[in-house]
C-alpha cells in the first residue's frame, strides 16, 4: 500500500475508523464492512485491498459502533440448554457453518434448562442488538416472550414444532418419537416397559407423553414403571436408574431411556451385573449419540436430525433477517428409528 495513512480518526477515542480503512483502500465504507464480515458478494480483489488497508492501519472493528449505526449487529443470539450434550454441539456447528458465509457470528448463551436464566441471558444479549434470535424449545416464560416481542428481532425456535402462524420453528415431534420407540418395544413382544428419564426438561416430558400414549392404547401402562430424576443426564445416572429399576420391578422386560447417555450407562450396568440384553431385558435410548452403535450390544435408539435442524433454522433466520418471508413457518424434519441388537 503506497497511499498515506488517513488522519481523520475518531476524535473521541483516537481509534482508526471504518472510514479511514475505506479511504486508504479506495472503496466505500459499506464495501469495507461487507468485506470484513466475509460476505461472498464482494470482489476478492477488493477484499484483499480492504484487508491490506485494515492491517496497515491496525484497524479493530467496533461491534458496538456498528450495531448503533445499523440498529443491529452482525451477531445472531442463540440460547441452548447445555454445551456438555453432544446434541447441542452438533446443532451449533451446523448453525455456524450456515451463518458465517453470510457474515454473521453467533452469540451463545447457556440456559441450563432454567427459564429465569434464559430470560436474563436474553436481556443481556439484546444489549448487543443482535440481528436475529435462535431459541431452544417453545417453553419461554412470560417475561422472555414479552422481551422477544418488544425487540422486533426475527426469531426461530429449535427442536420443537409450533402450530402458531406467527412463530417460526424447525424440529420434530418429541411425542411422536417417544411413541415410536415404545411401539417398537411392544412389537418386540415386551409388555413391562419402563421409562427412565433425567433433567425433565420439556422435550423429555414430551417423550414421556408419547411413551404413555402408546402403552395406554395397548392397555399395558403402569405408572410405577416411570423413573424420573431431576439430576443432569449422565452415564453414571443411567447405571443407577437401571439398578433401581430391576431391584424394584424384577419383572420389567424393557426400558426406554430418555437419552442415549443414560441408556449407555444402563448397558454398562447390565454387563457388570451379568444381565443379558436383550434376552432378559431390552434397552432403548434417544438421540443416537456418538458411541451408541459401539455399545455391547449396539444400542437401539431414535436418531434426531440435530445438524439438519441447525442448518434449516439458520437458513430460515437468514431469510427473515433479510426481510424475506419463508415458505413455511414450521419445518418438521422427522426422526429415524435405529434398530440395533439391544432390543
Amino acid at each position: 500500500m503506497t497511499r498515506s495513512t488517513p488522519s481523520h480518526r475518531s476524535r473521541a477515542t483516537g481509534r482508526v475508523t471504518l472510514a479511514d480503512v475505506a479511504s486508504l483502500a479506495g472503496v466505500s465504507p459499506i464495501t469495507v464492512s461487507r468485506a470484513l464480515r466475509g460476505e461472498k458478494t464482494v470482489d476478492p480483489i477488493l477484499v484483499q485491498r480492504v484487508k491490506d488497508a485494515a492491517a496497515q492501519l491496525r484497524y479493530v472493528p467496533d461491534p458496538a459502533a456498528r450495531a448503533l449505526a445499523s440498529r443491529h449487529s452482525s451477531h445472531v443470539a442463540i440460547l441452548i440448554p447445555m454445551l456438555s450434550n453432544a446434541l447441542f454441539v452438533d446443532l451449533l456447528e451446523a448453525v455456524q457453518r450456515t451463518l458465517r458465509p453470510a457474515g454473521y457470528q453467533t452469540l451463545i448463551g447457556i440456559t441450563h434448562y432454567n427459564a429465569d436464566e434464559e430470560e436474563q441471558l436474553l436481556r443481556e444479549q439484546l444489549l448487543h442488538r443482535p440481528s436475529g434470535l435462535l431459541m431452544t424449545g417453545l417453553d419461554q416464560n412470560a417475561a422472555t416472550r414479552e422481551l422477544m416481542a418488544l425487540s422486533g428481532i426475527p426469531c426461530v425456535h429449535l427442536m420443537e414444532l409450533s402450530d402458531h402462524p406467527g412463530q417460526y420453528s424447525v424440529g420434530f415431534s418429541q411425542r411422536d418419537a417417544g411413541e415410536a420407540i415404545t411401539r417398537h418395544l411392544l412389537d418386540r413382544g415386551r409388555r413391562r416397559i419402563a421409562f427412565a428419564a433425567a433433567q425433565l426438561d420439556p422435550r423429555t416430558l414430551q417423550r414421556a407423553e408419547g411413551y404413555r400414549r402408546c402403552l395406554q392404547a395397548a392397555g399395558v401402562y403402569d405408572p410405577a414403571l416411570e423413573f424420573m430424576s431431576t439430576q443432569p443426564s449422565s452415564m453414571a445416572l443411567g447405571g443407577e436408574l437401571f439398578g433401581q429399576l430391576l431391584q424394584r420391578h424384577p419383572d420389567c422386560d424393557a426400558v426406554f431411556f430418555c437419552n442415549d447417555d443414560l441408556a449407555q450407562g444402563g448397558l454398562l450396568a447390565a454387563l457388570r451385573l451379568k444381565i443379558e440384553v436383550p434376552t432378559r431385558i431390552a434397552v432403548a435410548g434417544f438421540n443416537d449419540l456418538s458411541g451408541s452403535d459401539q455399545m455391547l450390544p449396539p444400542l437401539t435408539t431414535v436418531a434426531t436430525p440435530r445438524q439438519a435442524i441447525g442448518e434449516n433454522a439458520a437458513k430460515m433466520l437468514l431469510d427473515l433477517m433479510q426481510g424475506g418471508s419463508p415458505a413455511h413457518h414450521c419445518i418438521d424434519l422427522g426422526f429415524t428409528l435405529r434398530v440395533r441388537q439391544s432390543t
